[in-house]
């Protein structure tokens, strides 16, 4: 599977750009101990990704069919639970879709935050058409901060216990764009059924899955 890349995706071109890591291998890298947050994910790549790391866990709330939702949905879950960690896990094209969000988080500035984009250059859901950021948008330069809010956006380059470190003990929003190749997700099947996840995720933000 990892050589067979989507047709029509120039695969020179997105390496070349710096989209070399393997997200099946970075992002579980990246997280670490995942029953420390509660995710929220963006459409089908992103979603997909944690639904394997964490074997569909009942602290995963997923986006599907609400692209560029996930940002603020887990800004007012970060609002609502300073208790709880709130990762959002969430790729280039969903965050494309509303960049402003990144603004508001700077500014309200929620320690218990944590957004992960997942950035394979392309919008996987829809074809592998070829994004913003495949076309010279850079998401690590495109997150406005305060002159006294959250610390700069960095690239997981290569994977690094910092990255886990970042996302469990920062005191500001960290934001941390992890360039991966125009590749498939990890192939697990989870719950697409709406009702059932919202009451289980329900169960794990009130501490009871």
């Amino acid at each position: 599977m990892a050589n067979d890349y989507p047709q029509g995706v120039d695969m020179a071109a997105a390496i070349a750009a710096g989209f070399v890591l393997d997200r099946r291998e970075a992002v579980p890298q990246l997280i670490g101990r995942h029953e420390d947050f509660l995710f929220v994910t963006g459409l089908a790549g992103t979603a997909r990704d944690i639904a394997a790391l964490t074997h569909d866990g009942s602290h995963i709330y997923t986006m599907a069919g609400a692209m560029g939702g996930a940002c603020m949905i887990g800004l007012g879950l970060a609002l609502a639970r300073p208790d709880k960690r709130v990762l959002v896990a969430t790729g280039d094209g969903e965050l494309l879709m509303n960049i402003g969000a990144l603004a508001t988080i700077a500014v309200l500035n929620p320690a218990n935050l944590a957004i992960l984009c997942v950035d394979n250059g392309h919008y996987g859901e829809t074809g592998y058409q070829k994004s913003h950021t495949s076309l010279g948008v850079d998401l690590e330069r495109s997150r406005p901060a305060p002159a006294s809010s959250a610390p700069a956006p960095w690239r997981a380059r290569p994977i690094s216990p910092r990255a886990g470190a970042c996302c469990a003990k920062a005191t500001a929003p960290p934001f941390v764009v992890l360039r991966v190749k125009p590749d498939d997700p990890p192939s697990y099947k989870r719950n697409m059924e709406p009702a059932s996840c919202r009451v289980r995720f329900r169960g794990a933000l009130l501490g009871a899955g």
